[in-house]
């Protein structure tokens, strides 16, 4: 298993985009923290993953696409735009997909690819946030979109519990 950081939007919604994959085998939400002057704990996850079943890269990809990549934040925000390695061999794939993804967006990608610190994980009321309830109107609204666009974009890696959950939460909504 290989661990990485991943700073973007709201913890809650990042936590429930990686929860969704395969590969995955846990997703910690909380608080993380790098070297100055990314020295303030920004909201953000640590993924730890299969790479022999995402590759790390793909995981950078879905990261870039799922949160306002291209969005300029001060390295003191509590919304860094970030991916926080682990390993210094990860700095090199993760700049490669920034750069990917900033030619086909056609602008500037903020995220910024920084060394990992510190974990603190947020209060234990908020983890699993969406699977906990994913009724909530917060979720409908601003993690219902991104787990849509995991099913339309990565479908070979969403697994079928994400497919259901956004999809049972919308029919369920129906019926009352």
């Amino acid at each position: 298993m290989v661990k990485v950081g991943l700073g973007g939007g709201c913890h809650w919604c990042t936590e429930g985009v990686f929860q969704a994959l395969r590969g995955v085998a846990q997703v910690d939400q909380g608080y993380v923290q790098s070297d100055a002057p990314a020295d303030t704990w920004s909201e953000g996850v640590i993924v730890t993953f299969d790479p022999s079943v995402i590759p790390y890269a793909t995981l950078c990809d879905v990261h870039l696409r799922t949160h306002s990549a291209t969005r300029a934040c001060s390295p003191g925000s509590k919304y860094r735009s970030a991916i926080y390695i682990f390993e210094d061999s990860q700095r090199h794939e993760a700049e490669l997909a920034i750069v990917r993804f900033a030619e086909e967006a056609g602008k500037a990608v903020h995220t910024l690819v920084l060394p990992f610190r510190s974990f603190r994980a947020s209060d234990e009321r908020y983890q699993n946030y969406y699977r906990t309830d994913p009724s909530r109107p917060f979720c409908r609204r601003s993690i219902d979109p991104k787990l849509d666009h995991i099913r339309r974009h990565f479908s070979e890696l969403a697994l079928a519990e994400a497919n259901l959950t956004a999809t049972q939460a919308n029919d369920d909504s129906d019926v009352s």
